[in-house]
């Protein structure tokens, strides 16, 4: 078993445990931030049990992933199995077609998780603009989320410089002032009474809503786009690697994460209905938290309710950060990308593949608009997610890996539970999320999704002809390293 990198020594520091992994996954609950008023918007009061569905999603496709996580310690959750997995060992023909299925995966869960630096930077840059005047007179919006973006980018490069460890240490005092005052704002609506059940159960569904395949159709692109924030807690997965104890680690962290998402997702959209009713959650669609805030606590409650906003955001800027670099670095030790993205410095930071991530977020930023490009983003997390529950079929079915110890199973029969959830997937969220894309933001959001996906086939073919020269370059020299770019000797299906 070789635990050798592409580049001889750039493997990720065991450094953690599952309270810390939780820690950092923190930042997930406070993803349904941009979607609370998204989701009223075409499902009325229904957006509560669309949040509670999708969160058990959640449990089923993690379980997956839970039992993935500790059969290959050394994969990065669901961009590392995929590579794993697809890839063959003695393929015939000049590349291996596998393994580009596996590096397709990885790359959309990047693209996934990717843009989240740069849609809460431009939400940052927009509650500044609202929230100081003197800002608002010297820039604009674009500008303040530019600026943002640089700051918390420079910022949390520098923190996790020094290891995930301290990135765990920040999550705790981020989560601490970005998640106790919103279980606050969540709770004191009930308290209060400020909650009225008939702005829920007098508002359960659009008046106009029927069974037609134009409403499917937005039914699945809904779920495409809850499950961008609510399954996406199986990101505390991603740090197999740099758990010290991964199959005990790793469930717990899931598990504890996916709890605490299941209150969190259906209470807060539960107190914002309940106290704004739909019509006032769609008047204040990008933030009805403010409104919700104002009515229970007054204009102080309003000024605490937008640092909490900032901090929440700041929160998951680090977890997308963290996530879609190990992707990167993930991507690279499997020899899917050029072996640069794989460098880290002494403490296993993969820092080449952070400065990558924060430039390419300071372009997206660009754009403007938050909902044209989580639309694009929801195109690679559909696409990851059902290629990873494919992959966990694979390794459930194909003997090569019949006889690899797998410290935690999921329960009898998962594989059709795993293949149920990658049909619904691929391709049932898909055509919905690019139906809903046509209809809300036009099909810009679309191609620019395709796009950035397809990008991929170029930068493979690119990688496999750099790893082709390396290796010819080794053969030539004395050495008895073995190849660097397996995560562990299994054998793979040919």
């Amino acid at each position: 078993m070789s635990e050798n990198r592409l580049d001889g020594s750039d493997d990720l520091e065991r450094s953690i445990d599952w309270k810390q992994g939780l820690a950092i996954a923190l930042g997930v609950p406070l993803l349904i931030l941009p979607s609370l008023g998204y989701l009223p918007m075409y499902v009325s009061a229904a957006a509560i049990l669309i949040w509670g569905i999708s969160v058990l999603q959640g449990f089923m496709q993690s379980t997956a992933y839970a039992e993935m996580a500790t059969t290959f310690p050394k994969a990065s959750g669901l961009p590392g199995f995929a590579q794993h997995v697809f890839r063959t060992e003695n393929y015939k023909g000049k590349y291996d077609k596998g393994k580009l299925i596996g590096g397709f995966s990885a790359w959309s869960y990047w693209f996934a998780w990717n843009p989240v630096l740069a849609i809460f930077s431009i939400l940052v840059g927009g509650y500044l603009h609202g929230l100081f005047p003197v800002l608002a007179e010297t820039f604009t919006e674009y500008q303040l989320a530019l600026i943002s973006g640089l700051v918390i980018f420079t910022g949390l490069f520098v923190v996790n410089w020094f290891g995930l460890k301290d990135g765990a240490k920040l999550g705790y005092v981020l989560a601490a002032f970005s998640l106790i005052p919103l279980v606050v704002l969540t709770v004191a609506p009930f308290a209060t009474g400020k909650v009225e059940l008939s702005n829920i159960t007098g508002s359960w569904m659009p008046a106009d809503w029927a069974w037609d395949m134009h409403h499917i159709l937005i039914l699945f692109g809904i779920f495409a786009i809850a499950q961008w924030s609510a399954c996406a807690w199986e990101t505390a997965a991603i740090y197999g690697p740099e758990y010290k104890n991964p199959s005990r680690d790793v469930p717990k962290a899931l598990y504890a994460c996916g709890i605490i998402c299941f209150f969190s997702f259906v209470l807060v959209q539960s107190a914002v209905i309940g106290v704004l009713g739909v019509e006032g959650v769609l008047a204040e669609p990008l933030s009805p938290l403010i409104p919700v805030a104002q009515a229970v606590f007054g204009q102080a409650g309003t000024m605490v309710t937008i640092i909490m906003l900032i901090a929440a955001m700041v929160l998951i800027i680090q977890t997308a950060y963290l996530g879609s670099s190990r992707a990167m670095h993930s991507m690279s030790s499997e020899g899917n990308l050029p072996r640069v993205f794989g460098k880290t410095n002494r403490q296993g930071t993969p820092f080449v593949a952070m400065l990558v991530i924060g430039a390419f977020n300071l372009v997206l930023i660009s754009m403007g608009t938050p909902a044209a490009i989580l639309a694009a983003s929801a195109i690679g997390y559909t696409c990851a997610n059902g290629i990873s529950l494919f992959a966990y079929v694979r390794a459930k079915n194909h003997p090569a890996f019949a006889n690899l110890e797998r410290p935690f199973r999921a329960p009898k029969g998962w594989k059709k539970v795993a293949l149920l959830f990658g049909l619904f997937n691929l391709p049932l969220c898909l055509a919905g999320v690019v139906y809903l894309n046509s209809l809300e933001v036009g099909w810009t959001s679309t191609w620019v999704g395709f796009l950035v996906l397809s990008l991929y086939i170029p930068i493979w073919f690119y990688t496999q002809r750099e790893s082709r020269r390396l290796k010819d370059k080794s053969a030539t020299a004395p050495s008895s390293d073995e190849d660097a770019g397996d995560l562990q000797r299994v054998p793979n299906p040919s």
